[in-house]
C-alpha cells in the first residue's frame, strides 16, 4: 500500500518510492529534526501481555502509524536508526475481585 504524497519513480526492475522529507520530535528532550517519511508495507501487531503483581493482567497492542527513517544516525551496530509513530491500544483483561468496583456501585453507573 503506497500512502498519498508519496512520489513514484520508474527505474530499471521496477517502481521505487521517492523519500519525503518530514521532521520529528525525538526524545527526551523534544528535539525537533530532519528525517525521511518510509512507508509502512506490513506490520504484524500482536497482544503482549502483562502481568503485574497485584494480579492484574493486561493486554497492550501497539498499532503503527508512520516510520521515519533519521539520517546520519545509526545504531551501535551499524544499523540506520527509525522513529516509529504508534498508537496504543491497552485493555485489562482480568482483575482480581478486590480491586474491582463494587456490583451495587458497577450496576447504579449503569442506569
Amino acid at each position: 500500500m503506497l500512502y498519498p504524497k508519496t512520489a513514484l519513480l520508474l527505474i530499471e526492475g521496477g517502481l521505487k518510492t521517492v523519500e519525503r522529507k518530514t521532521k520529528v520530535q525525538l526524545p527526551p528532550d523534544g528535539k525537533l529534526v530532519d528525517g525521511y517519511d518510509v512507508p509502512v508495507l506490513e506490520s504484524t501487531e500482536r497482544w503482549t501481555e502483562i502481568k503485574l503483581e497485584d494480579g492484574s493482567v493486561l493486554r497492550l497492542k501497539p498499532s503503527i502509524v508512520s516510520a521515519v527513517r533519521l539520517p546520519e544516525q545509526w545504531d551501535p551496530h551499524g544499523n540506520p536508526m527509525y522513529a516509529l509513530m504508534t498508537t496504543n491500544t491497552m485493555v485489562v483483561a482480568d482483575a482480581p475481585a478486590h480491586l474491582k468496583r463494587p456490583q451495587a456501585e458497577a450496576n447504579k453507573k449503569l442506569q
